[in-house]
């Protein structure tokens, strides 16, 4: 498994991803919800933020399933899907990730004419704290 590069604005999303929860950042003024985390609201420009809890529900707004794998690491997985995720109560936050079958499955774990834009998903995570995406009705 590949690291995630973890910066002074996104350190708190990896910080909750790996006590199994999904938040996301919002401006503490305007109350708009961001992603990725930056110091400023794009929508107010306050420097005023906060980490708020999502549900973890939502959609398969996009995906890929890259030929060949687009991480060598990852080849032996391949074909394997990357996925983006409208959140159902977020929807301008697009969170990019991979659907399984379980939390921690395989990236092949689910097969590629099983992926349907729109399919609804829910927010797994490894036990190193990556989120994942499950199908909310396998």
């Amino acid at each position: 498994m590949l690291d995630p590069v973890i910066d002074p604005d996104g350190a708190p999303f990896w910080r909750y991803a790996a006590a199994g929860e999904l938040r996301v950042q919002a401006c503490a003024d305007c109350g708009e919800p961001r992603f990725p985390p930056r110091p400023c609201c794009p929508h107010c420009q306050s420097f005023a933020a906060e980490w708020r809890p999502v549900s973890g529900h939502g959609r398969i707004w996009s995906y890929v399933v890259p030929h060949p794998p687009l991480l060598p690491d990852y080849a032996e997985q391949a074909p394997y899907n990357v996925i983006v995720v409208e959140l159902a109560d977020a929807p301008r936050v697009r969170l990019v990730g991979n659907l399984v079958a379980a939390p921690g499955a395989r990236l092949d774990s689910v097969p590629p004419e099983r992926l349907r834009i729109g399919a609804k998903v829910q927010v797994v995570f490894t036990e190193e704290g990556l989120p994942q995406w499950v199908l909310e009705r396998p």
